[in-house]
């Protein structure tokens, strides 16, 4: 029997409690997304990590609430009414959701990723690839970082072309550890990864492991006066900013440091924090992110 799907168009005051509403009359799921989402229309609507966001909800949300089977929409859309949350069924809309394999379904998302010819990202229920270069087997979970996002792709094509063989590698945000082990399948003589997420450590930690390398994960303070050959941080624009001098300071003298999470229009103003301590430019764009990459100096 196919599940039943209601979609609600509520303002932007609504949103919270027309949710929180249709859990308590048995929704299996409520989604909020942009009413005018992929149009002209469509309104960003959070900020980075550490800003505020501008605003709590969009203006025009649609409410997409699950249930187990028609009865149960009709009897929801009914108690919303006796009770006034919602004026009228006037653009309530209905449709059946087919079962499906839903993890397999997820599953099909993620195919094998290659980077440059020179590295495969393959999830555990694909086979790797017939290919002599190195293969990192993951998937997706709790902590960032697949492969496939574009920052994460710019500062693996790096390392790619920079085989940070028999040198030291930190990598700063390591979320998954994809970085931290794509180094040490590279060759590099030590990876540390951090990360302020203790979910993250562990999840580095366990991936490493699955992939038979050696790397050390940890929080912030575990490399507190440590100095590497390579820095590489794949984060965002704002915490890059107030980490720079901590960054250049994790870097010997003459360290590469490797930037990423940087929109193209970003590039100039993180160039120009970090030129008191190091030489950076642009080393690669795409899809409007940019990867810096240059030199330390201290």
């Amino acid at each position: 029997m196919p599940y039943s799907e209601i979609v609600i168009p509520v303002a932007e005051t609504e949103a919270e409690a027309l949710s929180d509403a249709l859990l308590e009359l048995g929704a299996l799921s409520v989604g909020v997304e942009d009413r005018w989402g992929d149009t002209e229309r469509e309104q960003a609507l959070y900020g980075e990590p550490g800003l505020p966001a501008e605003r709590s909800a969009w203006e025009q949300s649609l409410l997409r609430a699950l249930f187990a089977d028609d009865a149960q929409a009709d009897a929801a859309l009914a108690a919303l009414l006796a009770a006034e949350a919602i004026s009228s069924l006037a653009g309530v809309q209905r449709s059946a959701v087919e079962e499906q394999d839903w993890v397999r379904l997820t599953q099909s998302q993620f195919q094998p990723v290659s980077i440059a010819d020179a590295l495969w990202i393959v999830p555990s229920w694909h086979q790797p690839p017939a290919t002599d270069a190195p293969v990192i087997r993951l998937d997706p979970g709790l902590a960032f970082g697949t492969g496939t996002h574009p920052t994460t792709r710019l500062c693996l094509e790096w390392l790619a072309r920079h085989r940070p063989a028999d040198r030291s590698v930190l990598d700063y945000g390591c979320g998954s550890g994809i970085l931290a082990i794509a180094a040490a399948k590279f060759g590099a003589r030590s990876v540390v990864g951090v990360d302020i997420d203790p979910a993250a450590v562990e999840s580095a930690r366990a991936n490493a492991a699955e992939n038979a390398v050696s790397i050390e994960a940890g929080l912030p303070e575990s490399v507190a006066g440590r100095r590497f050959d390579v820095v590489i941080a794949n984060i965002l624009s704002a915490p890059l900013k107030l980490l720079a001098p901590a960054l250049a300071a994790h870097g010997v003298p003459g360290a590469a440091l490797v930037l990423s999470g940087i929109l193209e229009r970003q590039a100039d103003e993180l160039i120009a924090a970090y030129a008191p301590y190091a030489d950076l430019q642009i080393d690669q764009a795409l899809d409007g992110w940019v990867c810096l990459a240059g030199t330390v100096r201290n």
